[in-house]
C-alpha cells in the first residue's frame, strides 16, 4: 500500500489545497481546519447541522489554503483575504449571506470525530462499480488516499492495528466515517451528484472510509509506503 493522495482543510468546510508532503502531529495533519467560520450563535461552519456544527450552504465555494501561519480565503471572483483579516470576515459574511467571523481553534478541536480522515482506492472502486461510474475522492474530503490493489472494502479489516508510514509517523484506525449530504454537493470541479450518499447508505451502511488517531507523529509524503502491523 501506499499514500496516493495528501488533502489538507486549512478551513473547516472550504475547500483545501492537496500537499506533495505535510506533518503529522499529535492532533492531526498540521494546521488541518485550524480554522472556522463562526456565526452570531458560537456554531461552527459545516455541511451539516449538530451540537457544535451549523450547515452554511457556500462554504464549498470558499476555498482556503495557507500561506504563512494564517489560512487565505479564496472567493469565487477570484479575491483573497487572510483569514484574521477584518475585510476577509466580511467578504464571507456576504458570500455567506450570514454574519460570521474566521476563528483558530481554542479549547474543543474543530474535527468531527477523529484528528485524521482516510479512504482507500479500493473502496472507491467498489462503489464506482455500484453506481456505474467513476467516484472522485476529492467529495470524501479525507486527509488521506491510500492506494490499495482490488475493489472492496479493506479498510473494515483495519481496526486493532496501526497503519506504520514509511516515514514513521503511524496511524490507528479508530472508527468509520459516517457521512452526510456533504458527498452529494458540488465541490470545485466536481459537480452535483445526487445519489452517492444514497448508494452509501444502501450498500456499506452510511459508511466510507475511517478516522485514525495519531500514535506516533512524523511526516508523510505522496508515495510513502503504508503497512499494517497488530496494534500496541
Amino acid at each position: 500500500m501506499r499514500v496516493a493522495e495528501i488533502r489538507r482543510f486549512p478551513i473547516k468546510s472550504m475547500l483545501g489545497e492537496q500537499l506533495d508532503a505535510v506533518d503529522i502531529t499529535a492532533r492531526g495533519l498540521a494546521d488541518d481546519r485550524q480554522w472556522a467560520c463562526r456565526d452570531r450563535d458560537g456554531k461552527l461552519g459545516s455541511g451539516k447541522n449538530t451540537r457544535r456544527f451549523r450547515r452554511m450552504p457556500g462554504l464549498l465555494d470558499l476555498r482556503s489554503h495557507l500561506a504563512g501561519s494564517v489560512p487565505t480565503v479564496e472567493l469565487p471572483d477570484g479575491r483573497t483575504f487572510a483569514a484574521d483579516s477584518p475585510a476577509g470576515h466580511v467578504a464571507v459574511s456576504l458570500a455567506l449571506d450570514r454574519n460570521v467571523t474566521l476563528e483558530p481553534e481554542a479549547d474543543v478541536p474543530h474535527h468531527d470525530e477523529g484528528p485524521v480522515s482516510l479512504i482507500t482506492t479500493a473502496a472507491l472502486r467498489a462503489l464506482a462499480t455500484v453506481i456505474g461510474e467513476p467516484v472522485a475522492q476529492a467529495r470524501f474530503r479525507a486527509n488521506l488516499l491510500i492506494d490499495v490493489p482490488g475493489a472492496g472494502f479493506p479498510e473494515d479489516d483495519w481496526f486493532h492495528y496501526d497503519l506504520r508510514l514509511a516515514s514513521g509517523a503511524v496511524l490507528r484506525p479508530s472508527a468509520p466515517q459516517t457521512r452526510c449530504a456533504m458527498v452529494d454537493m458540488a465541490q470545485g470541479d466536481v459537480p452535483l451528484h445526487g445519489g452517492l450518499l444514497k448508494a452509501v447508505a444502501e450498500h456499506h451502511a452510511m459508511t466510507f472510509g475511517l478516522w485514525a488517531t495519531v500514535v506516533r507523529p512524523g511526516r508523510v509524503a505522496v508515495g510513502d509506503t503504508a503497512t499494517l502491523a497488530p496494534a500496541g
